[in-house]
């Protein structure tokens, strides 16, 4: 068998997983919390990643670095002072021209920006006309953040304070009213044993639900109640239609919620019409007398996905950027610590960062 030597030439196509592909495509099978755990861990592990400022941090920034250096140094002239100079070439009046009714430096500032008129200063037909001219275009001058501003809605608990602190004056019975306060649950029922309470608190039985019957009288009706036969008895009190045969309905309630008319008109003693009429008028009360203070915050939904028409007919899907952490790569430290790298080791740690870090 003869041995030879010869050249062929082949096209051949393989693909080549890099290690910036196949970080792609495990990326790409991660959720949005996964990938947002994802790049916390890739924070903490890579010394060359670094976390991308958000808004308000960027601002910051850029405010201190547009303040005095540390040499010392006066900050830059602002770019609008020239054009306020011009301005104020073109507008101010000439030497040669007529008096005028005041001075112009009383009008225009040094730097030819004009100069809010203040109401003790306005004088004449043209005053209001320059009322506001040095007002700011923007909002930078209001102190404070703007949610500052916002009214807050009174909770349940505020509300029977309130109430409390002008009702009752006796300094023991309010410290027993503020107690039992604190015990009314966001639907304004009072949940607690009142003999707990009364050891609790060192007094006796008796004080604590004479104080808690002086209580049920708060706004709204039906507050303070032990269960909701109480919770629907206090508001018909309020209305004055607590009367017998509405009382023998509400201590039957468990028949109510079973139909049993049959029976609930042989225990209240009315006629099928007055029955229904009762129920009716049951149904019209609140059984959650607390439930007009739960004023929840609403909560603005952060979409993980968004999705964009194309002009192909097709949608464009990608995660939501502003959901995810900003990551920067720090090439000043990498430069920095690359130049350091004596051994062998050392630069091929700081080589596989920089590659998982892009």
């Amino acid at each position: 068998m003869a041995l030879s030597m010869r050249q062929d030439l082949r096209q051949t196509q393989a693909l080549v997983m890099t290690p910036q592909l196949q970080q792609a495509i495990r990326l790409l099978q991660l959720s949005h919390q996964e990938l947002a755990a994802y790049v916390e861990q890739e924070l903490e592990q890579n010394p060359l990643l670094e976390r991308g400022f958000e808004r308000g941090d960027a601002s910051e920034t850029a405010n201190v670095s547009e303040g005095d250096g540390e040499d010392g140094a006066a900050p830059a002239a602002p770019a609008g002072t020239e054009t306020s100079e011009r301005a104020a070439g073109d507008t101010l009046p000439a030497d040669n021209d007529g008096p005028l009714d005041t001075d112009w430096r009383d009008v225009w500032d040094d730097d030819g920006s004009a100069r809010p008129v203040t109401a003790p200063e306005a004088g004449g037909d043209g005053a209001f006309e320059s009322w506001g001219t040095g007002g700011r275009s923007d909002f930078s001058d209001v102190e404070g953040e703007i949610t500052d501003t916002l009214s807050t809605a009174i909770s349940l608990r505020d509300h029977l304070l309130g109430q409390l602190a002008l009702e009752i004056a006796d300094p023991v019975d309010r410290l027993v009213g503020s107690h039992l306060v604190d015990l009314v649950d966001e639907a304004g029922y009072l949940r607690a044993d009142l003999d707990e309470v009364a050891v609790t608190l060192g007094a006796p039985r008796e004080r604590i639900d004479a104080v808690l019957a002086r209580l049920q009288r708060f706004d709204p009706p039906g507050v303070f109640a032990r269960s909701l036969a109480e919770c629907f008895a206090l508001q018909l009190a309020e209305r004055n239609r607590l009367d017998p045969a509405m009382q023998a309905l509400l201590d039957n309630l468990d028949m109510l919620a079973r139909h049993e008319r049959t029976a609930l008109l042989r225990v209240c003693g009315v006629n099928a019409e007055d029955l229904t009429d009762m129920i009716g008028e049951l149904r019209r009360l609140d059984p959650r007398p607390g439930g007009s203070f739960e004023h929840d915050a609403v909560q603005y939904v952060v979409p993980d996905v968004l999705m964009r028409p194309q002009s192909d007919g097709g949608w464009l899907i990608e995660l939501n950027p502003e959901t995810l952490p900003r990551v920067l790569v720090n090439t000043r430290y990498w430069a920095e610590v690359a130049g350091r790298a004596d051994t062998r080791t050392e630069k091929e740690f700081i080589g596989e960062r920089l590659l998982a870090a892009n």
